[in-house]
């Protein structure tokens, strides 16, 4: 069960967000009437120009921002940022308003569950130090990649848009 704080943290966040998919906050509405599972959280990580992203090669996801399951007593945010120095080393500050919320199953057999997306501006130039067996690189933002979210793509040059005009801030 989550702690209090925690679950506040959740709560503003996911009605903060700039995006908003899958009805993620009619989702955590009637999730907090039951049992709420652990919640996922990531980074887009974009350089300044807004053209690439950090991804990591997970080894069934495919490519997919650095992220994962937050631990009990963290806040989404805490754990998006532990998350991504995990998994590349980096530690960028993560921008005040979250990117987006999402409901998805992070496996087959895995429950749904609510997704956090944080973005930071990273320096490309910075070493990437990823854990063994999931390498991190810089990917283009236009272009593809294979991931087992295929909206995401979408999704984060969606979010870039209204971060160059403005909107996102």
């Amino acid at each position: 069960m989550f702690e209090q704080r925690p679950l506040d943290a959740a709560v503003a966040d996911a009605e903060s967000a700039t995006l908003e998919f899958d009805r993620a906050r009619d989702w955590l509405r009637s999730a907090l009437l039951g049992v709420v599972e652990p919640f996922g959280a990531d980074v887009w990580v974009l350089d300044p120009a807004l053209e690439r992203i950090v991804l990591v090669s997970h080894p069934w996801r495919g490519m997919v921002p650095p992220g994962g399951e937050v631990e009990p007593g963290e806040c989404p945010r805490e754990g998006a940022a532990r998350e991504l120095a995990e998994e590349t080393g980096l530690r960028p500050r993560l921008l005040e308003r979250p990117a987006a919320v999402t409901v998805r199953s992070f496996g087959p057999g895995l429950p749904e569950t609510l997704s956090f997306s944080y973005a930071a501006i990273g320096d490309p130039e910075q070493p990437l130090t990823p854990e063994d067996g999931q390498p991190a690189a810089w990917m283009r933002l236009d272009q593809g990649w294979d991931s087992c979210f295929p909206d995401d793509v979408l999704r984060i040059r969606q979010y870039v848009k209204l971060l160059r005009s403005g909107s996102a801030a």
